[in-house]
């Protein structure tokens, strides 16, 4: 029976791009969105048409409201017959400082980057008897600037999760994170944007999507690999150079 995984965000960006990836590999494929229906819809259409033989099927839900986040998984179980493989990729990412960031505005960036990937790590965990989860951080972890500042504590602690449920779960379930850095452009932003950044990073270019898929590829692979972060950054969690 081929393996599902279920991946959040998965309708746009590199939530997309992991679940096109995966489908090439045999995989049944599980797309979570909240806004993006009509992409989600069109994103199954083309997986279905291009491997008939598996399985696709997507599954909206407002990750700040708990409800909707905690029976995901089960209505994922029910719809596909199994789920082999978790990918925490949605998130929200705004910009504000301490200073400028009100309660409710970190609620949300926490509600979207941390409480619902708990929940759905829980979930998964109460559901299933074995499975590997796959945590999507950020390399602004790795420091302490404020511009992102909710965004970033939440990704911080969001590590800190991967790590905890790492040691709770094993050995049956494996848990382990990505740390993207210049991956893709905003999209009020072209890729000029991000050639301008990079000039500051070790490898002075952006990555593009195929480092977050190779890493991908390796966590699950790797069945000896849990609690552990792949920076997919270009060297950029070890500092930029001014």
């Amino acid at each position: 029976m081929k393996k599902t995984a279920f991946i959040t965000g998965a309708a746009q960006r590199v939530g997309k791009a992991i679940a096109e990836h995966l489908s090439s590999q045999g995989w049944n494929i599980a797309i979570h969105y909240n806004r993006s229906s009509t992409d989600a819809d069109i994103l199954v259409k083309i997986l279905r048409e291009k491997y008939p033989l598996q399985k696709f099927a997507t599954f909206g839900a407002n990750l700040m409201n708990d409800s909707q986040t905690e029976n995901l998984i089960r209505l994922v179980i029910a719809e596909m017959g199994r789920l082999d493989l978790l990918i925490n990729n949605a998130s929200v990412f705004d910009p504000g400082t301490i200073r400028e960031t009100s309660p409710s505005f970190f609620d949300e960036q926490f509600g979207v980057n941390l409480r619902a990937p708990f929940i759905l790590t829980r979930q998964f965990a109460l559901n299933c008897d074995k499975g590997m989860i796959i945590n999507f951080t950020d390399t602004r972890i790795t420091n302490n600037t404020s511009g992102f500042a909710a965004y970033s504590l939440a990704k911080k602690a969001l590590w800190e999760l991967t790590k905890m449920a790492a040691f709770e779960l094993g050995p049956t379930f494996r848990v382990n994170a990505i740390a993207p850095g210049l991956t893709l452009p905003p999209a009020d932003k072209n890729d000029e944007y991000l050639r301008k950044l990079a000039v500051q990073i070790p490898m002075k270019r952006p990555g593009g999507l195929d480092p977050i898929l190779k890493s991908v590829d390796y966590i699950i692979t790797n069945d000896y690999l849990t609690g552990q972060i792949l920076f997919c950054d270009g060297g950029e969690n070890l500092g930029k150079r001014v």
